[in-house]
């Protein structure tokens, strides 16, 4: 896929998404560094994982949309990022892009080919797939043996992509945790001082232990 546009660094300051020659390099080097201990744990091998953070406003399409910028770093790796908050999309608008169809639309038609959802974000190797035009009742769209399918497909249709997942609060939907019994592994967002303790531990107790990569504090 060939990129139609590609955002300029103040574009991507102003969007708050991480790039190799941007001078926050605080920022940077923290995906930086979450991406290499991901790798690490995968052995290198590309992946599914859900993102998702323990209220709204906790930042999970931030580090999910940041995660996915810092994979691309490697011009070796691509990177997707998927809008699975289907009650709150926002990445589409982060990115400006403009979806003619979407998640919903391609688990809706059999007929569809994944390529009609993936959409260049002006990012160099990373692609978004919109949450798409039907957004009721989440759960029946993500418990569909399609979207399982979808997964898998798209795993082995491009075997070098890290594919991140964008969803709803683990609190406040069981999104999450649904996608993320067909993912490799769950991360959760926590907003710095914006949440109590025993609020982390049961957004975190929510996901598969042995699926749960830890927490990322946002802030």
């Amino acid at each position: 896929m060939q990129e139609t546009r590609r955002l300029s660094p103040d574009e991507m300051d102003e969007r708050r998404i991480v790039y190799p020659e941007s001078n926050n390099r605080a920022l940077v080097n923290r995906f930086r560094d979450l991406r290499t201990r991901l790798l690490e744990k995968s052995g290198g091998n590309n992946f599914t994982m859900v993102v998702s953070g323990t209220k709204a406003g906790a930042g999970a399409s931030f580090v999910a949309l940041n995660l996915g910028a810092a994979f691309a770093f490697d011009q070796a790796k691509t990177a997707v990022i998927i809008d699975c908050n289907l009650r709150e999309p926002s990445l589409h608008s982060t990115l400006d892009v403009l979806p003619e169809a979407g998640l919903t639309d391609f688990l809706d038609e059999p007929d569809l080919d994944i390529s009609r959802i993936l959409y260049p974000t002006g990012i160099p190797r990373l692609r978004l797939i919109p949450a798409g035009s039907r957004r009721e009742n989440p759960g029946e769209f993500f418990t569909s043996f399609r979207m399982k399918q979808f997964l898998m497909a798209v795993r082995r249709r491009y075997p070098d992509r890290f594919i991140i997942l964008d969803t709803a609060p683990v609190t406040e939907s069981p999104d999450a945790r649904i996608l993320s019994e067909i993912c490799d592994y769950a991360m959760l967002v926590v907003p710095h001082g914006g949440v109590t303790p025993s609020l982390v531990e049961d957004a975190a107790a929510a996901f598969n232990p042995k699926k749960f990569v830890g927490a990322v504090i946002n802030g």
